[in-house]
């Protein structure tokens, strides 16, 4: 039985230079995910992976990879991104079918047309790909994007025996904390995973189970031992590994937000992970004075 807590990286997904799957990459990649200590798991298209850029057929191709290459270590959580409850299923049959531990559900952008006072349409949703039988991951967005859910949704969507975990990208610690106390007073075992990197110190001390997080693809192993830190109660010490992460928060989430993953690429090419940082339009290349900051990042102290 796969527990969903601890640091469970969204990989990323090198691209050639015509824009195909980089599968030696990717398999490098990936393994350095799975041999790092703490790491309990690892989500495939997510957006770390530009999921949205990718088709069908791509996305059961790059979690076959992330399974063939790790899944007898790690298990592999896949993402399903869709607008459409149809198609959503369809996804999660696909990932059920490779043989995932589970799915990471994405809320449809449709939602932030009002789904936030009809909450039966997200628990439809979400019954629907329960139905495929795998394990749910309840993707929760900030507030303000217009489709995060309210805490009482959340609690209503625990009550789905599927639903295993929310990862909480609320992104607002009151919300965050209010999501929590939500989902522990259901009764019910639901991990509350963290995807609020800029402030993740802050959640794990809150009492969050673990981290989801495409920051985790450079620095699976600092988010592991802050929560390591933060579980045995060592402020000084999570003190101490969040100033190491802090360079990289800074320079990863800078406006424009929506290039944090190019720039997690540029990183992860400067460590020699990877040996390009190709993404696919509409995302378009970091530029040099980006990627210069970038670098000087990565040089600080604690990266390895």
């Amino acid at each position: 039985m796969v527990k969903f807590r601890g640091i469970m990286p969204a990989n990323l997904l090198p691209f050639t230079a015509d824009l195909a799957i980089d599968e030696l990459a990717y398999r490098k990649h990936l393994r350095w995910l799975a041999d790092t200590r703490g790491v309990t798991g690892i989500v495939a298209n997510g957006h770390a992976a530009e999921v949205s850029s990718l088709s069908r057929e791509e996305r059961t191709r790059a979690l076959a990879i992330a399974l063939d290459e790790v899944g007898t270590r790690c298990p592999v959580v896949a993402g399903v991104y869709s607008d459409g409850t149809q198609e959503a299923v369809a996804l999660a049959r696909d990932a059920r079918a490779e043989g995932a531990a589970g799915v990471l559900v994405f809320p449809p952008t449709l939602f932030m047309w009002g789904a936030q006072v009809k909450p039966d349409m997200v628990i439809r949703h979400y019954a629907e790909v329960a139905a495929v039988g795998l394990p749910i991951v309840a993707f929760e967005y900030p507030p303000a994007s217009g489709i995060g859910y309210a805490s009482e949704t959340l609690a209503r969507l625990a009550e789905i025996p599927q639903v295993v975990a929310v990862k909480d990208w609320s992104n607002e610690i009151v919300a965050f904390e209010a999501n929590l106390r939500a989902l522990r007073a259901t009764g019910r075992p639901v991990a509350v995973l963290s995807a609020f990197t800029m402030s993740l110190m802050a959640t794990f001390l809150l009492g969050a189970d673990g981290a989801i997080s495409g920051m985790g693809s450079v620095t699976a192993d600092l988010q592991a031992e802050l929560f390591a830190a933060c579980q045995k109660g060592d402020l000084d010490g999570a003190r101490r590994i969040n100033e190491r992460l802090e360079p990289l928060v800074r320079v990863f989430y800078a406006p424009p937000f929506v290039d944090m993953h190019n720039r997690m690429k540029e990183a992860l090419v400067l460590l020699g992970r990877i040996p390009a940082a190709h993404v696919r339009p509409p995302l378009t290349p970091v530029p040099p004075p980006e990627r210069e900051s970038t670098r000087r990042a990565v040089g600080a102290p604690g990266l390895r």
